[in-house]
């Protein structure tokens, strides 16, 4: 056995006499009851009925809110509600939502995210046509915590279709947000869950990765998936402690273990990708003045990801924020002399 697979639940096939409908729209919650009603707006108005599409909430034991009120008001008997006795951690909570499941296509779609009209419809399309596919992305749209559309993300290829050369691209860049992404359930079935020992990020990264090293993926061009970014995210708590670059780390170590060798060159670059993801998070640390948190980013860049480009970058940083305290500090400076 690999021993990666310790750290991985099992996702057991769905046992005889249950239901099982086409798609599985899997919605893991915690504490963000506030923007659960545009989610299941966004998903009950593309219902397909309950004979085709399974619809339930999983809820980490909030402690903040009542998601299960706002399914009630919602979703009318129509969406499923599962609350966990105690909180078990955001993985947990995804592979719940993978065991939970019936349906033949599985969408995870965070409780704070969106889909647009058309995503079912065209990504079930997708599976129709090319049945070897393992799962199939759409382009995406990044909001903010106030539901602003921030940026569209560029163009994987000129059309749809297969993703021509995915799996090296899903390796260096990173380009899938949960929220647009559906996989079989046989494919879970097959590669088990998310890994357990990821703590606040790359688990979804290293999980695309191991599907598209099993199996073909498909990509939609069209923008039909929309992922909220804010400041109250689990990641960005964990940037002020260095959490999120240790795991990206941890990351690509496991995918090493089965990563097939014409990919290597891939997982070498996405170093630089990481790197500079770092410094982008010690950037915005140092913006609200949080210099430890600062600090703590940069050195566990400089301890995992160090290379001539990180460190060039690091002293322009430093160069920058030097500019800043002088600007900021003319007249003190003047007067001393």
């Amino acid at each position: 056995m690999n021993e990666h697979n310790l750290y991985r639940s099992n996702i057991s096939p769905i046992p005889e006499g249950l239901p099982q409908p086409l798609w599985s729209v899997m919605i893991p919650t915690y504490n963000c009851a506030e923007y659960l009603r545009e989610t299941l707006g966004s998903v009950l108005a593309q219902d397909l009925g309950p004979d085709l599409m399974q619809i339930e909430v999983v809820d980490d034991c909030s402690t903040k809110d009542d998601p299960k009120a706002v399914v009630e008001e919602l979703g009318k008997g129509r969406v499923s509600f599962y609350r966990h006795p105690q909180n078990v951690g955001y993985i947990q909570n995804f592979n719940t939502c993978l065991q939970r499941s019936q349906g033949q296509l599985i969408h995870l779609l965070h409780g704070d995210d969106c889909v647009r009209d058309g995503f079912y419809r065209k990504l079930q399309q997708a599976f129709d046509e090319q049945p070897e596919i393992g799962a199939a992305f759409c382009r995406i749209i990044k909001m903010d915590e106030h539901g602003h559309w921030k940026m569209i993300y560029p163009l994987e290829q000129p059309d749809s279709g297969i993703y021509v050369d995915g799996l090296h691209h899903i390796v260096s860049r990173h380009p899938i947000e949960t929220p647009s992404i559906v996989v079989r359930r046989a494919v879970y079935e097959h590669l088990d869950g998310f890994d357990k020992r990821f703590t606040c990020c790359a688990e979804d990264w290293e999980m695309w990765v191991r599907i598209a090293a099993h199996y073909p993926v498909w990509y939609e061009v069209e923008p039909l998936a929309i992922y909220r970014s804010h400041s109250a995210s689990l990641t960005g708590r964990f940037i002020r402690t260095g959490h999120n670059i240790r795991d990206t780390y941890m990351a690509r170590e496991i995918i090493k273990s089965y990563l097939p060798e014409t990919a290597m060159n891939a997982l070498s670059r996405s170093k630089e990708l990481w790197g500079l993801w770092g410094l982008h998070c010690a950037r915005k640390l140092l913006a609200r003045q949080q210099w430890t948190g600062a600090i703590i980013q940069i050195r566990e860049v400089l301890r995992s990801y160090c290379s001539f480009k990180i460190v060039i970058s690091i002293i322009r940083l430093a160069v920058e924020l030097g500019q800043q305290w002088i600007k900021g500090n003319i007249q003190k400076l003047t007067k001393a002399y």
